[in-house]
């Protein structure tokens, strides 16, 4: 019995010790990010095995009165609050009161006739084709940045056409979430925002999770900021961080209205594995996997999660939101990461899977794009092509995705890391080949460095590829004329 006691107390020391160097393993990448991207402050948790193992709170919550983030700060999860929605969408399911299969105009008879009929599930996967209602609220895309009021936006948006036929692609819509929310009042027989806080926030005492936007009195939160290269229509000496002032009307809230902690988030997620908020195990594998379009290939999305790795090994589904917040869950793995930030265009989105594979190395592997981002690091972007051919020689599970590849590129350009996302985007032309997507991209990524003759020859690639891309038309007549 002695030596049986000795044996456990060194098992649980040696349990210790690793898990003081996973923490300052991931604190380490934490303190880099924020340097790199002058992060004002954070929160990270890490769920392994049901059980927060790691939850940790750095930098200034508020920067002007120099608070600093501690872990009942409340950070804004924009749309990451679609999940949120997701489940309490399948919460509907599982009472029999909505199928996936149905037309949502069998639930809501305010609808246009001549909207064709747009699944549930096509909702959730944003596969509707709906025209976006976003659009409406921002002057930015031609809309009437007045117009908040939910009769005149709903009046205004009922006359405008589809944008595609539902299940042919895939297109980013708050429409679809300002439409489950209804669902939700209708067939919970409360508004939203009560039967979130019922069913999912109060049983787990999720206190520091709740709706709201800069008009709402918010305890312990911390604003969000941004980085500003020009104000009034000046350009400034050097980017300025400012506050950030958004308004998320509450008919849209279930898309981008909730403000959270990374430790409530935790809770939740444990609580989502337990079966404590979807009954069936079932429930739960359905909306983490990805619906199919009309032609039967998988959607990037699965329902109401929109940050997945549906991968052999290591499958990941998660969720990011507003630049500033998002997390993953790897249920295989039994192992989540969450990080809240309070920068927008901080994207820790691009750091999740490295934090991961500090108590799972073999996840690093199975991400192509993680891999990608820490080796490129170290031996330069423009050895992508080598290193991805030679990875996809000597690593099965290296299997990069157009999508996934091509949203990291976009984020390297609006941080401003134009050679970098050029080689990004070379490497995803030479991956797939016969993407027009990704010889506009390519050529995008080249004006901004200056190369225009090379660009010219991906536009024109691009539309011998899809000849109905007119952006790529427009911007190629446009390069040939100078």
């Amino acid at each position: 019995m002695k030596k049986l006691t000795l044996t456990s107390i060194f098992a649980l020391l040696t349990l210790m010790i690793y898990g003081q160097k996973q923490a300052a393993d991931v604190e380490a990448i934490i303190r880099r990010e924020m340097a790199d991207k002058h992060i004002p402050g954070l929160q990270v948790a890490v769920v392994q095995n049901g059980t927060i193992v790691l939850n940790k709170s750095l930098g200034l919550a508020n920067v002007q009165d120099s608070i600093p983030v501690d872990n009942r700060s409340v950070f804004a999860i924009n749309s990451c609050t679609k999940v949120f929605t997701g489940v309490a969408i399948m919460q509907l399911v599982e009472a029999g009161k909505l199928k996936l299969s149905d037309p949502v105009s069998k639930h809501l008879d305010s609808l246009p006739a001549q909207w064709p009929e747009v699944t549930i599930r096509q909702m959730l996967t944003h596969t509707s084709g709906f025209p976006d209602l976003l659009k409406l609220l921002d002057p930015i895309t031609g809309g009437v940045g007045s117009l908040k009021n939910e009769e005149g936006v709903w009046k205004k948006l009922k006359t405008l056409p589809m944008e595609f036929k539902p299940g042919e692609k895939f297109s980013y819509n708050q429409t679809n979430g300002y439409l489950l929310g209804k669902l939700i009042d209708k067939y919970s027989g409360m508004p939203f925002a009560e039967n979130f806080k019922k069913e999912q926030f109060q049983p787990l005492s999720m206190n520091s999770t709740i709706f709201g936007d800069s008009r709402d009195l918010i305890p312990h939160f911390a604003p969000t900021y941004f980085y500003r290269k020009a104000l009034d229509g000046k350009q400034l000496a050097a980017p300025t961080l400012v506050n950030n002032y958004y308004e998320f009307p509450y008919f849209r809230r279930t898309a981008s209205g909730l403000n959270s902690s990374a430790e409530d988030m935790a809770s939740w997620i444990i609580a989502l594995e337990k079966g404590k908020l979807l009954k069936k195990k079932s429930t739960l594998d359905t909306m983490w996997s990805p619906a199919a379009f009309n032609n039967g290939d998988p959607t990037p999305w699965a329902l109401g999660w929109g940050m997945n790795k549906f991968r052999k090994k290591h499958r990941a589904v998660g969720m990011s939101g507003g630049g500033r917040a998002a997390f993953l869950v790897y249920p295989e793995d039994r192992l989540a990461v969450i990080v809240l930030t309070n920068l927008g265009g901080s994207y820790p989105e691009d750091f999740l899977e490295e934090i991961a594979g500090v108590y799972n190395k073999e996840i690093l592997k199975a991400d192509p794009v993680t891999l990608l981002k820490t080796t490129l690091k170290e031996i330069g972007y423009d050895k992508a092509i080598a290193f991805a051919e030679k990875e996809r020689k000597t690593n099965p599970l290296f299997t990069p995705k157009e999508f996934e590849l091509n949203e990291w590129a976009y984020r390297l350009l609006a941080k401003e890391q134009n050679r970098e996302a050029a080689n990004i985007f070379e490497l995803i032309t030479h991956l797939f080949p016969s993407s027009s997507n990704a010889f506009d991209s390519y050529g995008e990524a080249l004006l901004k460095i200056g190369d225009k003759n090379n660009a010219i020859k991906m536009y024109k690639r691009s539309l011998e590829l899809n000849p109905e891309n007119k952006h790529g038309a427009e911007v190629l007549s446009k390069l040939l004329k100078n």
